[in-house]
């Protein structure tokens, strides 16, 4: 007959595999955090190089680094962005993504109202706590 599989045996065992898997992270986190802060010297030696040269791309016999450039915008006021939005009627200014937890806010509220092509789905998970 099998050995039985108690509860204490699953969180007992849970809790082991996740300390383990806790260490590898934090373990490989410090590694990575080495790696990418010498990366970032690299960069910024390549960049230096473009500036110093006035060039935006650079080949060599290993092969090629070159500069591009990235704009990003934000709102610092999102009460005068929504304004702008709906007074130019520009809602592809948006993210289509719905907030999560103001949608379940809203629906507890008006379960009533549930807008059309509304997709919810729902998933059970297991949460373990040490004592």
């Amino acid at each position: 007959m099998g050995e039985v599989i108690t509860p204490d045996k699953l969180t007992k065992t849970f809790l082991k595999i996740r300390a383990k898997r806790s260490l590898l992270t934090a373990e490989f986190k410090k590694e990575d955090d080495k790696l990418q802060q010498q990366l970032d010297r690299v960069k910024q030696a390549m960049l230096a190089h473009c500036e110093r040269h006035n060039v935006q791309s650079v080949k060599s016999s290993e092969g090629l680094f070159f500069t591009s450039n990235k704009t990003k915008y934000w709102a610092s006021d999102w009460d005068a962005m929504h304004t702008f939005i709906k007074e130019n009627n520009v809602p592809e200014l948006l993210d289509k993504r719905i907030n999560q937890t103001n949608m379940k806010d809203f629906l507890e509220d008006n379960p009533e109202k549930v807008p059309d092509g509304l997709e919810i789905s729902q998933e059970t998970s297991i949460s373990v706590r040490k004592r």
